[in-house]
């Protein structure tokens, strides 16, 4: 029953929507019923399937790039200090630098809007792979890495056999902040290279609807990246939970 206590609530909400835009007469170029979303949906279904492809392979391939160069980036830091000190401000400036302010950069320095687009995304979905997994690297038991020192182990044999499995929890928590943020990332970028009257991911068709006072249709596209990112977080979630269930104890508590 708990859990179908959102989905009940959500469904008591869309009616509420539906009964309240039908009772007070509200016009679909101001507020559309659910019901007008979902036929903008089925009557659109081919062109926003379309721009939806193009938002998620954006998602997806900054997503990978982040964890890719993310990961890589804080084994070096958690291997040198020097490393770290030296290049962790500049990771720490590319996230507080709003994106909206490097995008029209990127798309006029890089020719290939997909690509300026991806590294939009991969901007903002870089730092929390990178400062989880530091985090995590450097949480490993003092008393266990002397044992390992005792023992002779070398430096990578300490960072695989104890490093790396206690950042994994950290990581998996960053990678599904990150997933978010990567399709954020990817629908602001796509808002600013539509403005330009490029792309054609569901930013752009929002865009696009806007401008042709197709209200229900803008809904409708907001609705598909609202479910996106439900499905991408509930999809790394399921990772974590796979990951960790047998011998971590968040996974653990979980299931309870």
């Amino acid at each position: 029953m708990d859990r179908a206590a959102p989905a009940v609530l959500g469904l008591l909400l869309l009616a509420l929507w539906e009964g309240l835009v039908r009772a007070l007469d509200v016009p679909p170029y101001v507020l559309p019923g659910p019901l007008a979303i979902l036929g903008a949906l089925v009557e659109d279904r081919e062109l926003l399937a379309t721009s939806l492809l193009v938002t998620l392979k954006i998602t997806v391939l900054a997503l990978l790039l982040a964890v890719s160069l993310g990961g890589l980036l804080a084994i070096g830091f958690a291997q040198s200090r020097i490393v770290e000190r030296a290049l962790f401000p500049y990771a720490v400036i590319l996230q507080v630098t709003p994106i909206v302010a490097i995008a029209p950069l990127l798309l006029i320095w890089v020719d290939n809007v997909t690509v300026a687009l991806l590294i939009c995304a991969w901007i903002v979905a870089f730092f929390p792979i990178l400062s989880n997994t530091v985090l995590g690297l450097n949480s490993a038991d003092r008393n266990l890495v002397e044992l390992f020192q005792l023992y002779g182990a070398s430096r990578c044999q300490t960072l695989l056999l104890l490093r790396l499995p206690t950042a994994l929890p950290y990581f998996l928590a960053g990678l599904r902040v990150a997933g978010g943020l990567a399709l954020i990332g990817a629908v602001v970028a796509e808002f600013v290279a539509g403005a330009g009257g490029t792309g054609s991911g569901l930013a752009f068709r929002i865009l696009e609807a806007g401008y042709q006072l197709k209200v229900p249709r803008m809904f409708a596209a907001l609705a598909l990246i609202s479910a996106c990112g439900i499905a991408i977080f509930a999809l790394l979630g399921l990772l974590q939970h796979l990951l960790l269930r047998r011998w971590h104890e968040s996974a653990r508590e979980t299931e309870g």
